[in-house]
């Protein structure tokens, strides 16, 4: 710790009980401190006091901007660096000692390399700054499914985020210290140069290395890169699944909650689905729906065989654009106060401003700081996000607080496809389910950089986030047919299929609760359906289309399915799965030479 000015603050070791076990958070605090070299440390109890001292800083140095605090009490706005409002999967690595276990579907690098990489960019970079030490836990601090971690950061933006985000400060440290198991992140904003920007994973010394970014998911390390790259590896050698998926519990007039799991690609409608509010004719016949998470799902077999499944995160960092009263009422209500919102425009009276918002104001600053002219550029950035408390939704779930987790009934693959595929199909079991999921494919949105509308297979909407080779994913995945096992029942939707004049068929939001009470009367054994070569489609007569005006054209392109089209689709499919070589489960290959087959009849 010489290495660190006399000035650091005195509370820059943990303190236990009897110390052992926080010995080994201990040394590595050290560690990172004689290498960055921080003016100060400071160890985040997650406090109230702590809290309001790093938002009055971040307000003094311009971090953060107050908004109006007559109509958002206590909520700020953060303007990232303009090169630094994504995700950046090109520069994200899976370093494990065989660049096989990484596989063709993460970018790889020896650890050596990386870390000596890393180190170079970590040297000195904390001088003149505060090292902040954020003990946290993924999940209910008192479940047996959720998992610890530390992130060393510089920034306080990403502290406030992440005590939002995760379980943060005390409580975490008493986990960390009874466990004596952690992952280690360890992040610095550097220079914000795109140029020097990396984020690293190390799954067999359970590890990250973020360099470069404030951003997000490249930032807050308990999200992306601990909550699915991470965790994805912890979960396949303990038999438990780390998954990209919102959890929802649907309450039925007879008082059942069935609890769905859904898989989609960043801003392809998660939290839309995870807040859903049924139309009138479902809320006046006693429908509700439970919001759990909207973005990360933990799930793990019981004793008596069915999956249970936790949210890890405490909070959303969802994407602004597009949220309205009518796309999301119960978002919207989410961020009245108590909000962080990063790179959205701003009204004249200091209201924060997003397109969609829909609500009649008009914005007068845009997400870079300069006044708004839309022949420039939007006045929010297409990927601007807020940070808010799960608590705070209007339809949460207190199911989301047991340390049991919730019993998964159906579990939903879906992407954003302007053709071909229809609204909803069930898969036939849990191997063509596992198919379904490795095969999905979605075009892509402003939530990674790159171009926007190209379609890309994103299997499980895990591509930018599986911590190991997908080949071994997709055969873990199967793993969990076993005997005696109660395992959900898999389906696919699509709620983006377009007619020929470019428009949506579907009108989707709260209507979605239609496809999902199919969902559950097949669960139930109840609901009709007619078997084709690609699934179960739901019988016309089975989904409740009352007050839902469709043209002969959405019946046909949403209820049934184009054979010769899927055919095409399934010879992309089998080229695609061939891609991962000789770890490719063999059962997964011959599940998709059965249905191509089938289609060919």
């Amino acid at each position: 710790m010489n290495a660190i000015s006399k000035d650091v603050d005195r509370t820059d070791i943990a303190k236990g009980s009897d110390g052992s076990r926080l010995a080994k958070l201990n040394e590595w605090v050290a560690e990172v401190a004689a290498l960055t070299r921080p003016d100060r440390i400071q160890w985040c109890d997650g406090s109230d006091a702590e809290n309001d001292a790093l938002i009055a800083q971040m307000l003094d140095d311009g971090t953060l901007v107050k908004l109006n605090e007559q109509t958002h009490p206590n909520s700020y706005l953060h303007r990232s660096d303009p090169d630094d409002v994504a995700r950046v999967e090109h520069l994200t690595f899976v370093c494990t000692s065989d660049q096989d276990d990484a596989g063709p579907n993460n970018h790889w690098m020896a650890p050596t390399e990386a870390h000596a990489k890393m180190d170079a960019l970590f040297e000195g970079c904390m001088a003149g700054r505060t090292m902040y030490v954020i003990p946290y836990c993924m999940g209910p601090i008192d479940s047996p499914l959720s998992r610890c971690g530390v992130e060393i950061t510089d920034s306080p933006y990403v502290v406030a985020n992440m005590r939002i985000m995760t379980r943060m400060g005390a409580p975490a440290l008493a986990r960390i210290e009874k466990e004596g198991a952690f992952v280690k992140g360890l992040h610095s904003t550097g220079e914000l140069d795109p140029d020097r920007r990396f984020i690293m994973h190390f799954p067999e010394e359970l590890a990250i290395k973020s360099f470069g970014s404030g951003y997000g998911g490249n930032a807050l390390l308990g999200k992306k890169c601990h909550a699915l790259r991470i965790a994805s590896h912890q979960a396949r050698n303990e038999g438990w699944l780390a998954e990209h998926m919102l959890i929802l519990g649907i309450e039925n007039p007879q008082g059942e909650t069935h609890y769905i799991a859904a898989a989609f690609p960043s801003a392809c409608g998660k939290t839309n689905l995870a807040m859903l509010i049924p139309p009138e004719g479902y809320r006046s016949a006693g429908w509700k729906v439970w919001t759990v998470g909207d973005d990360i799902c933990w799930m793990r077999p019981g004793q008596d065989g069915r999956l249970y499944a936790i949210n890890p995160e405490a909070g959303f960092f969802g994407v602004a654009p597009g949220t309205s009263e009518k796309s999301n009422p119960n978002a919207l209500a989410c961020l009245q106060r108590d909000a962080i919102f990063t790179n959205v425009g701003v009204t004249a009276d200091n209201q924060p401003w997003w397109e969609g918002l829909d609500d009649g104001q008009q914005p007068a600053i845009d997400w870079r700081g300069e006044p708004y002219d839309p022949a420039k550029r939007p006045a929010a950035h297409p990927n601007s996000r807020f940070t808010v408390s799960a608590k705070a939704c209007p339809s949460y779930s207190p199911e989301a607080e047991n340390p049991a987790g919730v019993p998964i009934s159906a579990i939903v693959f879906g992407g954003r496809r302007a053709s071909l595929v229809p609204l909803v199909f069930e898969a036939r079991d849990w191997t063509h389910g596992v198919l379904v999921g490795a095969s999905m494919g979605s075009e892509t949105t402003a939530a990674a950089t790159g171009a926007v509308g190209v379609m890309r297979r994103d299997p499980m909407a895990m591509k930018p986030f599986c911590g190991y080779n997908f080949a071994d994913y997709f055969a873990h995945w199967l793993s969990f047919d076993t005997p005696g096992a109660k395992l959900p029942k898999i389906f696919h939707v699509n709620w983006f299929r377009k007619g020929d004049d470019g428009k949506f068929l579907w009108p989707g939001f709260g209507d979605n609760i239609r496809v999902l009470e199919w969902m559950i009367g097949r669960v139930k054994g109840t609901a009709p359906a007619v078997d084709t070569p690609i699934g179960a489609l739901p019988a016309i007569e089975g989904i409740n289309l009352d007050g839902v005006e469709l043209s002969s054209e959405a019946r046909e392109k949403l209820f049934g399915y184009d054979r010769g089209g899927w055919a095409s689709e399934f010879e992309a499919i089998s080229d695609y799965l061939g891609e991962y070589g000789p770890r490719m489960p063999q059962r997964l290959s011959e599940e998709a030479e059965r249905t191509a087959s089938a289609l060919q009849a």
